[in-house]
């Protein structure tokens, strides 16, 4: 787990470097070499336009949203955003030299990512905190808003940036009036290169987590990583686990031979009503009464229905996670695997579509069978599923639909490659 890799500092040679700063100006500068160089190549007042609002809004980033960002050190440059940044511009690369290749424009490639890049990131983000909102619900609006922009530390979820994305796509396509679903089947394999780079990013913030496991690949977390807060709250790191069900009251459902709650006498099938003389009613609570007992060194006092009391010492805490599958790999792989499939079947497609169908139809199979070894999602909708499970149905349904469409079009594609 690499969370951050270096700081920026606030100051250079004296001067500021976020806000109105150092930042701010090699951005200005970058910005209007860019618009000049595109200006050059396309001689198209309207495409210099297109790139003005989103080189604006990393402007205003610089200048409002970094500074905030900024620990007493200065910018943390964390792992997961800087996997991030490489996936976007891996992707893009892509892009731009399939599309030379296909006959297109490589720079309105470039300025057609400018557009899903916001698009994405915004519709990934606003997923992850309507699904997590408790995790960012602040005391006050200023305060909501700061964790909510926080992304650097991991936090965005795939299906929203695709839908997102998505819809920036469609929005500078239908403005340029490009070839809606020639530029979806180049745009295919970039959106699966990066998410496989993405991914890598996911493994060094710790998000995106599996279950426990004893292969000799199993990866640990150190402790504030989103998995070891996670066993934490659910007894884990103790050698126990109790059910997901987050209103009912907790019951023991695993424990590991020879662990701490093993040897104190816990068994699978109780159901904790009292921890440390405090009731339980829903895992929430639970989580609270872990941390304040870790917190504060004091043993955990588990009470159980039948009557019968439990304690183990949580002093000196566990150095690391127990060990769970590297999901984030795993993902990576599959990620790979079907960027190439998508760039070996690309010559071969006989109609416009075929290759972003594809995808839609591959994606969201190995994604729902990837879910059931991750234990960073509950169950949602009362279906016992996890919203990313349940969203891949739905896409499966809608993609069946696209294939039909896509079957009664004749054959033949608008652009080469």
């Amino acid at each position: 787990m690499f969370d951050t890799l270096f700081h920026i500092r606030h100051e250079i040679g004296g001067l500021p470097v976020f806000g109105v700063g150092l930042l701010l100006a090699a951005w200005c500068l970058f910005a209007l070499v860019l618009l000049i160089v595109v200006g050059w190549r396309t001689r198209s007042g309207r495409e210099v336009a297109g790139y003005v609002p989103l080189l604006a809004l990393v402007a205003a980033a610089i200048v409002w949203l970094l500074p905030r960002l900024c620990d007493d050190v200065g910018l943390p440059i964390r792992g997961y955003g800087t996997m991030l940044l490489v996936a976007i511009v891996s992707a893009t690369a892509l892009l731009a030299w399939r599309a030379k290749r296909a006959g297109l424009d490589p720079d309105q490639m470039v300025s057609m990512v400018f557009w899903m890049f916001v698009t994405g990131i915004i519709g990934a983000r606003l997923f992850y905190v309507v699904e997590y909102w408790p995790e960012f619900s602040q005391p006050t609006v200023g305060e909501t808003l700061g964790a909510i922009v926080n992304f650097s530390k991991g936090g965005l979820v795939v299906y929203g940036s695709l839908v997102a994305g998505m819809g920036g796509m469609l929005f500078y396509v239908r403005k340029h009036r490009l070839p809606l679903l020639a530029v979806c089947d180049l745009l295919a394999p970039s959106l699966l290169l990066g998410l496989a780079i993405g991914r890598i990013g996911c493994l060094a913030h710790g998000c995106c987590f599996g279950g426990p496991c004893d292969a000799p690949w199993a990866v640990t977390f150190p402790p504030g990583s989103p998995v070891y807060e996670q066993q934490l709250a659910r007894g884990q790191l103790w050698g126990f686990a109790l059910d997901g069900d987050p209103a009912a009251v907790p019951e023991v459902t695993w424990v590991a031979a020879d662990s701490p709650a093993d040897r104190a006498g816990l068994r699978p099938g109780e159901r904790i009503v009292a921890i440390n003389d405090r009731a339980v009613r829903d895992a929430g609570t639970v989580a609270l009464l872990f941390r304040t007992a870790v917190g504060q060194r004091e043993p955990i006092r588990l009470e159980t229905a039948a009557g019968r009391h439990v304690q183990f010492s949580t002093s000196p805490p566990p150095e690391r996670s127990r060990p769970t599958h590297p999901t984030q790999i795993y993902a990576s792989i599959n990620a790979m695997v079907i960027f190439l499939f998508l760039l070996a079947y690309a010559p071969f497609r006989r109609r416009d579509g075929e290759v972003f169908a594809l995808m839609l139809t591959i994606y969201p199979i190995t994604r729902f069978l990837l879910e059931v070894i991750r234990t960073d999602e509950g169950a949602s909708l009362g279906t016992g599923l996890s919203i990313s499970q349940n969203l891949s149905l739905l896409l499966l349904l809608a993609i069946a639909a696209f294939w039909f469409y896509l079957c009664k079009q004749p054959r033949g594609t608008a652009l080469a490659g």
